[in-house]
């Protein structure tokens, strides 16, 4: 029977459909823990007299996720955040009491200030900052006409919400724990062997630009979604936390011998013509000498082993190379020739460095007992941030804040401080993601769906059920479909949203009250507030819909490059690499995938790395060669020059920058080690299939290599 089914079956239906039902299997797994670790909560609530139980489950579906490591991450910053936001109410309440307008701005000030910290960060952070803001209005506002009892709120409010985080994360880590430990390792496995085999595999012929492009994209995901999972794992595995350095050392190398190959493919683009086909040939020859000890490595995620045995084989290599640079130089006659070749030799003997270091970085990394690098040292991962994106979003927030602050008060609605509250955490939370108003769109839907699902699960079951199981019965079909969509990447927004309103709509408090009318009023009053969240992401643009943020964005990507040529090189390469990196990550995440924005911002991001390492690599060689200040000041003058053009792109700076370093090779002529570096920076701007193809204008009798 079996191998009749293997006969009729297509191959790899059976590795699909066991994929498929692993992944179904894990999707109820987290189902059923999130659904045991809210009941749980709503038990331990009423038990201990809580409030209001539904803030605690409301609680634990907010940090609740099929990872442990990010529920003990997202549980931290939600602790760290209420207690916070608990301290801000405490001194505005006590600073006005009574007070409505000075209450509300300074509320509404304090909010803003906490949505636009929250902008700045793209790890959980960023919901410690939201959680500060909420918070602070979750505390005040119900007692806003009675400041004397805002110390019970904020008690109540922390102990609820502590309650919530304690019990999920109880729950998470206990209970059939997925670690993200093991997810991060894995990461780490894929990407090292992913990167290794592509290596092995594109060199044995140039890459199009296109598949630059896409291996660029997918190399800046991997490094910021590495760390991104490193920064929460720490809360989940001690190894993890000791091994730490490591694994940014690791990233690092990773961006460094990435940047050095890319660069290597634009050169081998750039001898594509017959004239230039003898060079290209022989770096093509050392290139395989470089596959050639990568031929070893399969497809498979490496293990410690393997790694070392490829850090021998790169450290062999490395020895050996320069005789074959020197055999391959050989008969080069032409200066230009010479000039193409050694660029392209310098880039693989770096990468062959590189290699080797990222090797021994993951070796140091997946086999506890292998030695420390000596190189080893923290390696902090630099952000990109820009302040504009945090003035935007701090006033989006405080302007949603003050004007339905002021409709409360001019109107005397019931429900106000519902509406402020929803439209407050909408604001905050929406404006950490890459499309807010796509975002709130989606949430509104799971709120109408929450709501109803709500309402008929409050008047249409609990008033007939008594004692604490027939409660829970009737909550588990319920949160099954809210805690399902959630596990599902597609619905998580839908699924987050029906959590929201349906824990909201549940009368579930100490003791239980069934209002149908207060809760339809409050019901309405909240989606009102989700709306007017949309309209203020509609009337203060974020960056997926503002050329103007994006031109900053890519503004801030291209001075990585001016960094460069001016600061200190003590720690300059690293700091770059993940800036740069992080600042291609944003601009991505605001544009539509193969968008011509989208290849636009990509050419510029590799335009970038490509100019910046170069830069880097120059003053090194500069500042560890005894060069007189005849060769250090032209070149001094045409690194100012690429700084003012890539910090304000124009065709009058792009000829200064091109007129400069041209100066720059003449001076270099005999000094070797920085004449490859300036020849692929000055190749990098004369090339007319990159991002400086619209100011490439070489007048007809000037050579690219004539320098």
């Amino acid at each position: 029977m079996n191998a009749y089914l293997r006969a009729r079956v297509p191959d790899g239906a059976f590795a699909e459909a066991a994929a498929f039902a692993r992944g179904a299997a894990l999707d109820w797994l987290f189902v059923a823990k999130a659904a045991l670790a809210v009941l749980l909560t709503a038990w331990l609530a009423m038990r201990l007299g809580l409030e209001q139980p539904s803030t605690a489950m409301l609680t634990v579906s907010i940090v609740i996720h099929p990872h442990s490591g990010m529920v003990l991450a997202k549980s931290f910053y939600r602790a760290l955040g209420t207690l916070v936001g608990c301290l801000a109410a405490l001194a505005i309440v006590g600073a006005f009491a009574q007070q409505s307008v000075p209450f509300l701005l300074a509320m509404a000030l304090w909010i803003g200030l906490c949505a636009g910290g929250a902008s700045l960060h793209r790890n959980f952070k960023s919901y410690g900052f939201v959680l500060a803001g909420y918070t602070a209005a979750i505390v005040a506002l119900p007692v806003v006409n009675h400041p004397q009892n805002v110390f019970d709120s904020a008690v109540m409010r922390v102990s609820e919400v502590l309650l919530g985080v304690f019990v999920a994360g109880l729950v998470s880590d206990a209970i059939f724990p997925q670690r993200l430990g093991n997810v991060l390792r894995e990461s780490i496995r894929a990407q090292f062997a992913g990167f290794i085999v592509f290596a092995r595999e594109s060199l044995r012929g140039a890459l199009p630009r296109g598949d630059l492009e896409q291996a660029h994209l997918r190399f800046v995901r991997e490094v910021v979604q590495i760390e991104n999972q490193r920064s929460s794992v720490v809360f989940e595995d001690a190894g993890v936390r000791v091994r730490s350095p490591r694994m940014r050392l690791l990233n690092h190398a990773f961006m460094a011998a990435s940047t050095s190959y890319q660069s290597l493919h634009h050169q081998l683009n750039r001898l594509q013509d017959e004239a230039q086909r003898p060079v290209r040939e022989r770096l093509m020859a050392l290139a395989g000498e470089l596959g050639a000890e990568l031929a070893p490595v399969e497809s498979a995620p490496l293990m410690g082993p393997q790694a070392e045995a490829l850090t021998r084989r790169l450290a062999a290599l490395r020895e050996r190379f320069p005789a074959s640079i020197a055999a391959q130089r050989q008969g080069l006659a032409g200066r230009a020739e010479r000039l193409d070749f050694d660029t392209g030799a310098e880039l693989i003997g770096r990468i062959v460095g590189e290699l080797h270091d990222y090797a021994q970085a993951y070796a140091a990394l997946a086999s506890p007992q292998a030695a420390r690098s000596p190189a080893e040292v923290p390696a902090p991962f630099s952000r990109s941030n820009d302040w504009a994106g945090f003035l935007i979003a701090a006033a989006r927030t405080t302007a949603t804040m003050l004007a339905m602050g002021a409709f409360w008060l001019a109107s005397a609605w019931p429900e106000g401080a519902s509406a402020m509250l929803i439209a407050t955490a909408f604001s905050g939370v929406m404006a950490t993601l890459p499309d807010p108003l796509r975002a709130v769109r989606a949430m509104l839907v799971g709120y109408a769906a929450g709501t109803l699902a709500g309402l008929l699960c409050s008047y249409g079951v609990l008033v007939r059920m008594d004692g604490f199981a027939l409660l829970a019965a009737s909550l588990l079909p319920f949160l099954a479909i809210g805690f399902y969509l959630m596990a599902r990447p597609a619905l998580a927004g839908i699924g987050s949203g029906y959590l929201i309103a349906f824990f909201s709509t549940l009368p579930l408090k100490n003791p239980m009250t069934f209002d149908a009318l207060a809760a339809i009023n409050s019901s309405l009053a909240q989606a009102i507030g989700v709306v007017c969240a949309g309209l203020a992401f509609m009337l203060f643009a974020s960056a997926s819909d503002s050329p103007w943020l994006q031109a900053r964005l890519l503004r801030k990507l291209r001075l990585q490059v001016a960094s460069v040529c001016r600061l200190p090189l003590a720690g300059l390469r690293q700091r770059f690499e993940s800036a740069s990196r992080d600042a291609a990550a944003q601009i991505v995440a605001h544009t539509r995938a193969g968008s011509a924005e989208s290849r636009s911002l990509l050419a510029w991001s590799l335009a970038v790395q490509e100019t910046g390492h170069a830069v880097i690599e120059l003053r090194k060689a500069l500042a560890a060669t005894d060069a007189p200040a005849a060769l250090r000041a032209p070149i001094e003058s045409a690194l100012a020059a690429l700084a003012m053009f890539y910090a304000d792109p124009g065709h009058e700076r792009y000829r200064r920058a091109r007129e400069r370093l041209s100066a720059a090779l003449d001076e270099a002529r005999g000094h070797a080690p920085v004449m490859a570096p300036l020849h692929l920076i000055r190749l990098a701007l004369l090339d007319q299939r990159s991002a400086l193809a619209d100011f490439v204008e070489p007048p007809p009798q000037e050579n690219p290599h004539a320098a």
